[in-house]
């Protein structure tokens, strides 16, 4: 595994905090986080891949495509600000220079598979597609998880993309009986199986403390020890 690229079922659902669990449990190699688009921040306020990289080490490399100051969809975003837009081609063009210099790239997108970058249509998953390389899936928790997740699943399988696993991004301390079910259920509905679960409020962890506990909460496919 040179390249991995992190989406979601959906945005605010752990997605930057799994991969700075996975990045964090690669802490013996060089890894290197790159986002494509970061929206909703100003120039010069750390974004997705900085935490990353603030979470998980010195080991990382934080990357940054283009950043757009509105908290919309990428497409819209850059459409109202004037700015280009993030292409396929360039996300896929720099993980593969990054994959020259990096044991581990992990592509980070903004909130969901299919979230538009363009005004043509493209997402993460043509650039998924330009680097053959599998996808990891984020999820909730709770209730409503399962029928997001399949649907991500099964836009992957439609386009030929190998979904790596599942990571659930925020588990409750006390999970409800739909957050434990869905530990079970998960793997079913994608066909892809379940590769950890990140605890809620892990993000505010400090930098040492989450680095000591990020391979206790993925598996060993992942760089973890469950």
């Amino acid at each position: 595994m040179t390249i991995l690229v992190v989406t979601g079922t959906g945005t605010e659902i752990g997605k930057t905090i799994v991969t700075a669990a996975v990045a964090a449990a690669h802490a013996d190699r060089r890894v290197a986080v790159l986002k494509p688009a970061q929206t909703g921040l100003a120039p010069g306020e750390p974004g997705d891949a900085a935490e990353v990289a603030r979470l998980a080490g010195d080991h990382v490399t934080a990357v940054e495509l283009a950043r757009f100051p509105e908290p919309l969809a990428p497409a819209t975003a850059a459409r109202r600000s004037g700015l280009p837009p993030v292409r396929p081609y360039d996300v896929a063009d720099a993980a593969r220079k990054l994959a020259t210099e990096h044991d581990l790239v992990l592509v980070e997108g903004a909130g969901g598979l299919l979230v538009r970058f363009d005004d043509e249509g493209s997402t993460l998953a043509d650039a998924a597609r330009l680097l053959a390389a599998p996808v990891l899936v984020v999820t909730p928790a709770g209730l409503g998880t399962l029928n997001s997740a399949a649907l991500t699943s099964e836009a992957l399988r439609s386009r030929g993309l190998e979904c790596r696993g599942v990571v659930v991004g925020s588990m409750p301390a006390e999970p409800d009986l739909a957050a434990r079910c869905n530990l079970a259920d998960l793997p079913v509905v994608t066909g892809a199986p379940l590769l950890g679960a990140v605890p809620a409020g892990a993000g505010a962890l400090d930098p040492a403390d989450f680095r000591a506990r990020a391979r206790g909460w993925l598996s060993a496919e992942l760089g973890g020890e469950r």
